[in-house]
């Protein structure tokens, strides 16, 4: 058994759980939600980065980066592959989830500048994090021929990304003209292990009580249910290991 320090937000943890479904590892596969920014963890004893994921092996190695995470599971199925063995099929597959990649670490590097204080703020960071994702976007739009068939990793990552930007920035609508990766966002989808992995809030306080808040945001495309079936979820194993 696996065990996989996750948090409900990280669109990287996403990634590694849209992964192992599609690997069919579920039962492989044990979660620890972990909250890397609480003063107390304990997560840099087992990711020196101090981030999620991180996968520890049943022979206590740990992996961590969800390229490094995600090759290996992926290594481990018997299903067809996320990562092609195909060189010409590999190297876009890679450069795929580079690019979705390299849109999450921006649209994350861009939340956590506007959490700082507003005096400590840098306009200037926010405003590069911004146009590295919208030019990101523009591409994608341009060369949707390149994620048109099946679903390998590079487009696991984008749509892993482009629902991040749902889940985190839902005014600034991703998909106001760019129909074709409108289109292909659509055709991928509903695909059951993006179903199942969708991203949500959470903060708890322990008073004598376990309180878990939901927070849903109405406007966002992803519908209300799917997160409140991921907020039972981690309510009920948080509070298995808080009584």
């Amino acid at each position: 058994m696996f065990i996989l320090r996750y948090s409900t937000t990280s669109p990287f943890v996403r990634k590694v759980s849209v992964t192992i479904i599609e690997c069919g590892l579920e039962n492989q596969v044990e979660r620890e939600l972990t909250n890397p920014w609480a003063p107390e963890t304990d997560l840099p004893a087992t990711n020196p980065l101090g981030k999620v994921p991180a996968l520890t092996l049943e022979n206590e190695q740990v992996l961590f980066d969800s390229p490094v995470i995600c090759e290996f599971l992926d290594s481990l199925s018997s299903l067809p592959r996320l990562f092609p063995e195909n060189s010409k099929e590999r190297w876009s597959a890679l450069m795929q989830q580079a690019l979705g990649d390299g849109m999450m670490e921006a649209a994350v590097g861009r939340l956590l500048e506007s959490r700082r204080p507003a005096q400590e703020q840098s306009q200037a960071a926010i405003t590069r994090y911004a146009a590295a994702v919208r030019r990101s976007l523009d591409h994608l739009d341009s060369n949707t021929q390149n994620t048109a068939n099946g679903f390998n990793i590079g487009q696991l990552t984008i749509a892993c990304a482009l629902e991040y930007l749902d889940f985190r920035f839902p005014m600034e609508n991703w998909r106001d003209g760019r129909p074709n990766l409108t289109k292909w966002h659509e055709s991928v989808a509903s695909r059951p292990s993006l179903q199942q992995t969708v991203p949500y809030d959470w903060s708890v306080r322990i008073n004598g009580i376990l309180s878990i808040p939901l927070v849903i945001d109405v406007k966002s495309p992803i519908t209300s249910k799917r997160k409140l079936n991921l907020f039972i979820k981690a309510k009920q194993q948080l509070a298995t290991k808080t009584h």
